[in-house]
């Protein structure tokens, strides 16, 4: 996510504010040129671009702006993904995607919430935004059609092994009920030999059961070994210079994890800083202070949560792999000789300036110091 970026429209300048409320039917178009112009809310079936092109007309006439006048639209960022935003922006539009969760709320315990509402919201917010006031709300960064296209493999991994971390859950829970545990190694119909708390065989429903649930887990696993395939012969297919290559070269790191971080945009989202970075990666703590009271509540979870999954596993391999390194050194001094508790905030820290390092090495190939590079 970014911060609000502005419009740079100059007061004189004739222009259509825009905001979309997306349904899964209909949308609900709120439209104005100016603060002082009541809002116009029309209906359109969702995803009827025509419509969408009719009303923007309609509404250039009915505020009195020429054809050819600026459109400056915003919807939020769901479940229709970024599709409209290329839609739009090719009709000549300036769009903007605003991350949902930024936009503030009226915090009465009982408030009126309807799509009409929240459409005429959304343009004034639109409005606000325009005119060059700051923190109104954050903006997503869309990414080109390729690099969307692209996160699909890692996500899809990450959807299977989820599946199959499942499956094996309910297996064991389906064994404990008969006094009975998963056996480490399964091969071939390895359900016929269980045996329950008795000593007898499993009951027929349950060896079906357990038959079945193997068999799409065995599915699972050859689905999930494609795509690794798929992942390495990416990677090596890459240019040495890119963000992905670069990464795999470090002890530590594997296909898989470079792939994750690749994919959802170490490289592309084209941080500025380490701030935005570690923005989108959350970890951050929060404070609560009010008066004379003051505490921290936790640690930020906003943002994405495949880095934070990935991040902390790289961490504790870090340790391993990378033991001459400088963050290493760094968490052996601070938190190594506290408890388990100590280790695991140490961890959460780790990974935030881990990230951090990365994003240096995937972009400008600078190597995290002390760090060990895989013998070619």
């Amino acid at each position: 996510m970014i911060e609000t970026t502005r419009c740079a429209i100059s007061v004189n300048e004739p222009t259509l504010f825009v905001s979309f409320e997306l349904g899964l039917k209909t949308w609900k178009l709120g439209l104005t040129s100016a603060p002082g112009n009541k809002p116009w809310v029309r209906t359109v079936a969702g995803g009827d671009l025509p419509a969408v092109e009719e009303v923007l007309a309609r509404a250039k006439s009915r505020f009195g702006l020429d054809a050819s006048a600026r459109v400056v639209s915003c919807y939020e960022a769901g479940r229709d993904g970024f599709w409209i935003h290329r839609a739009l922006t090719t009709r000549g539009v300036d769009n903007r995607v605003v991350d949902s969760a930024s936009i503030e709320v009226n915090r009465r315990a009982r408030r009126s919430k309807t799509d009409r509402l929240d459409a005429v919201k959304l343009v004034l917010m639109l409005m606000r935004v325009c005119g060059g006031e700051p923190g109104v709300w954050r903006e997503v960064r869309v990414p080109s059609a390729a690099d969307e296209a692209a996160r699909q493999v890692s996500r899809e991994r990450s959807h299977l092994v989820q599946d199959a971390t499942r499956l094996v859950n309910q297996m064991r829970s389906l064994l404990a009920t008969v006094g009975s545990r998963l056996p480490e190694r399964r091969q071939g119909a390895w359900w016929t030999t269980v045996r329950d708390w008795s000593g007898a065989a499993l009951a027929p429903s349950v060896q079906q059961r357990l038959a079945h649930a193997q068999r799409r887990l065995a599915l699972l696993d050859e689905q999930i070994a494609e795509l690794e395939q798929q992942q390495r012969a990416d990677v090596a297919r890459a240019e040495a210079a890119t963000g992905v290559a670069r990464l795999v070269q470090l002890k530590g790191i594997a296909t898989t994890s470079a792939s994750v971080l690749v994919d959802e945009g170490l490289v592309w989202r084209a941080f500025h800083n380490r701030r935005e970075l570690g923005g989108l990666l959350g970890f951050r703590p929060v404070p609560h202070q009010s008066g004379e009271a003051a505490r921290d509540v936790g640690i930020d979870r906003a943002g994405n949560k495949r880095w934070r999954s990935i991040m902390v596993q790289l961490a504790w391999g870090w340790l391993h792999w990378q033991p001459l390194s400088a963050l290493t050194q760094w968490y052996q001094r601070r938190f190594a000789e506290g408890g388990s508790r100590a280790r695991r905030i140490g961890i959460v820290a780790l990974a935030r300036k881990l990230l951090i390092a990365l994003w240096r090495y995937a972009t400008s190939g600078v190597v995290p110091e002390g760090a060990i590079l895989k013998v070619a």
